[in-house]
Parts: structure tokens; C-alpha cells; sequence
């Protein structure tokens, strides 16, 4: 009887964890970066709670009936990190590639190789250093430092949506007689120094490790908080419907992703199948890649190619259906 009490005590713990990680969608990282940092530990503690669930129910304790209604409010969120959709009939008309090529890890010369091998209409690029000078598609974008953007269709506009071009920006492309706005996404990076992110034997060096994490995510979790205002402001106010992508250094259910998100369609959780994740130079990979997209641009297919290593980003490719 006192373990099971312990073990009900932990258990809600873990919930009002996991239902804490829903207030990203209102409270920024200046008013409290804890529940963003939260959002970090989302499938850790989703696997805990699955865990619990299943004892409850193998116990026949009526606590299962409850803790079954509390995963209802986290079917949605547990879908951002895994999900299934039966696979889509509809022919897509739109083909578009997001990777955060990192200078490529095969060299740029593959990397432009594999994309173009992909028949891609648009190409979404962060980091791409000289590889947008090497692909197929005959209409690129200006640079803007470090994103870029390359279609099979002309870029009628296009500007930075930051005053210092920033790591953003937007281009609208006309696309079957229909005008997309694109907006690529890179967010400011953590710049950790990978030597002291990865775990270590020593308990010590770990506790090193942790206060050196927390010291770059939190500053830059507020830098994360100004850069995603302004380019919600530069959605709601998209005169077209939009395709929002890129590397958002933020995983799901962090504020960043709620505060991009919108009125947009996560295409993952629409159509996608698996797991997204995306970022896989750690020893858990995560997903901080994206492809969001209006509600009148309608997503037929999602996948992350894993057969691939151009980076320490696995590309992530969408297609659609544009009437």
C-alpha cells in the first residue's frame, strides 16, 4: 500500500509535468525559461507516464481510469514527437526540402548532388555555404547570410524579416498561378561546444556539464522569444498563405514551436508517420527541424530521409497539393 501511494505520487508528478510543458503556449521564457526547459524533457517523461499507465492498468487500479483521461490533453503534444497517419493517394503538385546543410558533412559538391537528385520544386536552406550556387532549380534567392532559398518557379519578392538580415527571411514565389509566401527559419543557435554537452562517466564532470548547458539555453531562449515574435508578426500579417520552415533550434512543445505554430499546420502532425526527429550529432536525437504550412495549403506527404548524413540535420521533406 505506502509504495503504491509513492508510486501515485510520482506519477502525478510526471503529469503536472507534462501538462506544465502546455503553458509554453502563454507564458515566454522571460517571464519563466523553466517550462521551456521542461519542454526539453517531454518524451523522458511522456515514457514514464505510459509506463505508470500500463502498471495501473495491469494492477486494475481504478487511477488508470484517471491518468487515461489526463492523456487525452497529451494525445496532440505526444503527436510532435510520434505519430501515424495512413498514407495519402492524392498526387502532390509542390515538392519542398528544409535542411540545415551545416557546410555538409560530405562536402558541398554531395550535398548539391543528393538535393538535386530529390526533384525538389523549393529548397529551403540554412547554412548552406556554396551549395545553392550548385543546384538545379533556376531561381534563387539574394543571400542573406546564412539562409537561403532556391524554386523551379520565379521569386517574385522577397525581403529579411530582421533589421540586421538576421537569420530569416521571406520569399513569395508563384507556384501554378498561386502565390506561396516562404519563410525560412533559423533561429538563433546555442553554440554549445559538443566536447561539453556529451554525457560523461565522472558525476562530477556531468554536473559541469549540466550548469554549462543551462548557461547557454536560457540566454538564448530569450533571444528565441524576439526572434519568433517577430516572425509570427510577419505570418499574421502574410498577405498569401504561407510555408514556414527551417531549423528552429527548439523542440516541440517549447515556446518557440507554439509561438510559430499559430493559425499554421504542423505537416508532421497532419500527415507524417514515425518519428521526426531531425538533430542527430547527440546521443538522443531530437527534432528542431520543421515544415508548417497555412490551412488552405493542403500537405499530402512528410518524411525526415535518414538514409542521408549531408549534416548533423537529417533533411526533412514535405509535399503538397496546391489547386
Amino acid at each position: 500500500m505506502f509504495l503504491r501511494r509513492i508510486f501515485l505520487l510520482i506519477h502525478v508528478g510526471v503529469v503536472l509535468l507534462l501538462l506544465a510543458t502546455l503553458l509554453n503556449a502563454y507564458v515566454p521564457p522571460s517571464v519563466f525559461p523553466g517550462l521551456n526547459l521542461l519542454s526539453l524533457l517531454f518524451p523522458a517523461l511522456m515514457g514514464l507516464h505510459i509506463v505508470f499507465c500500463l502498471m495501473w492498468i495491469l494492477l486494475w487500479k481504478k487511477q488508470a481510469l484517471f491518468f487515461l483521461a489526463v492523456s487525452i490533453l497529451l494525445l496532440n503534444p505526444a503527436r510532435r514527437w510520434l505519430n501515424y497517419n495512413p498514407s495519402n493517394t492524392d498526387g502532390p503538385t509542390l515538392k519542398v526540402v528544409s535542411a540545415n546543410l551545416k557546410t555538409g558533412k560530405l562536402g558541398e559538391k554531395a550535398a548539391a548532388d543528393y538535393l538535386n537528385s530529390t526533384g525538389a520544386d523549393l529548397m529551403i536552406l540554412q547554412d548552406p555555404g556554396e551549395v545553392q550556387n550548385m543546384l538545379d532549380l533556376p531561381h534563387k534567392s539574394k543571400d542573406y547570410w546564412v539562409v537561403s532559398v532556391s524554386s523551379a518557379t520565379e521569386i517574385i519578392e522577397q525581403g529579411p524579416l530582421f533589421k540586421d538580415d538576421g537569420y530569416s527571411f521571406y520569399a513569395d514565389i508563384k507556384h501554378q498561378g498561386k502565390m506561396i509566401r516562404v519563410i525560412n527559419v533559423y533561429l538563433t543557435p546555442f553554440f554549445f561546444d559538443k566536447n561539453k554537452v556529451r554525457p560523461a562517466e565522472d558525476l562530477e564532470k556531468n554536473k559541469s556539464k549540466a550548469k554549462y548547458i543551462l548557461k547557454r539555453l536560457i540566454p538564448t531562449f530569450k533571444i528565441h522569444e524576439e526572434e519568433v515574435d517577430t516572425i509570427a508578426h510577419a505570418v499574421k500579417n502574410s498577405p498569401y498563405p504561407v510555408i514556414l520552415a527551417g531549423d528552429f533550434n527548439a523542440v516541440p512543445n517549447s515556446y518557440e514551436y507554439y509561438t510559430l505554430l499559430g493559425d499554421l499546420k504542423d505537416v508532421f502532425v497532419e500527415v507524417g508517420r514515425g518519428s521526426p526527429t531531425s538533430f542527430h550529432d547527440y546521443k538522443v536525437p531530437i527534432r528542431i527541424d520543421y515544415i508548417f504550412a497555412s490551412e488552405n495549403i493542403q500537405p499530402v506527404g512528410y518524411r525526415v530521409d535518414r538514409n542521408v548524413t549531408i549534416s548533423d540535420h537529417y533533411p526533412v521533406i514535405a509535399e503538397f497539393k496546391i489547386d
